[in-house]
């Protein structure tokens, strides 16, 4: 069932004012989607690449930072992601593939009406956006004990080092998403997605429904300290 058919109490368990801004965004992208490739040819120099800067900062960067360096640990960064990886999450929103509970809540009805010509801007927009170092306390045994699973794995119980996908500097790889710098609280949700299967990725699934929640705790605290 699309988003806007659910009622607004009860819409992905979302609080009322954060329901009541994320339809004011959703507005804003239909609009813009609505109008067709046409909508980025506004702007003086009549580019796609444009109008996705201002989407991107008008309407995505209300949660994810205008320039895609997120503040608040709910959401994920996306400075300095894959241009490949964010268009296909959002051609997983667009087609309600991607089942985590704030895709369901927040991105299925965001990327509901977006077409292709702007989910690619939009992804291209992020993706050379420079990444900014998180901050924050660090846990330094946490650290520690993360930067040991990612690069070496825990083999006594089935799970991968997580740098022979994701890179030895944790900066991902074409089809597979950069990690360092992103949100620990943000991280964790998505393991938990990916152990219980709600977000459906064969892959992390088999790494995931091995962690232990310590495990990924000091996964995501390592992740969230990397440049």
């Amino acid at each position: 069932m699309h988003i806007l058919n659910k009622k607004p109490e009860n819409a992905g368990g979302l609080p009322r004012a954060d329901w009541a801004r994320c339809l004011l965004q959703l507005a804003g992208l239909a609009a813009l989607s609505m109008a067709g490739p046409a909508s980025f040819s506004d702007e003086p120099d009549g580019t796609p690449r444009a109008g996705a800067q201002r989407t991107a900062i008008t309407v995505c960067g209300t949660c994810h930072g205008p320039q895609g360096n997120s503040t608040q640990p709910k959401f994920p960064r996306l400075a300095g992601q894959h241009a490949h990886y964010l268009a296909a999450q959002l051609k997983a929103f667009r087609s309600q593939t991607r089942g985590d509970p704030d895709a369901v809540g927040y991105m299925w009805g965001m990327a509901g009406e977006l077409d292709d010509a702007s989910i690619e801007a939009l992804a291209g927009y992020f993706a050379e956006q420079k990444a900014e170092p998180s901050s924050g306390r660090r846990d330094s045994t946490l650290v520690a004990h993360g930067r040991e699973i990612y690069e070496q794995g825990i083999a006594s119980q089935g799970v991968p080092a997580c740098s022979s996908c994701h890179g030895p500097d944790a900066h991902g790889l074409q089809d597979f998403p950069r990690l360092a710098g992103q949100h620990a609280q943000y991280i964790l949700k998505q393991l938990a997605s990916f152990q219980s299967n709600m977000r459906n990725v064969a892959i992390m699934h088999g790494v995931a429904q091995n962690l232990h929640l310590a495990d990924m705790q000091s996964v995501a605290a390592y992740l969230e300290a990397q440049p």
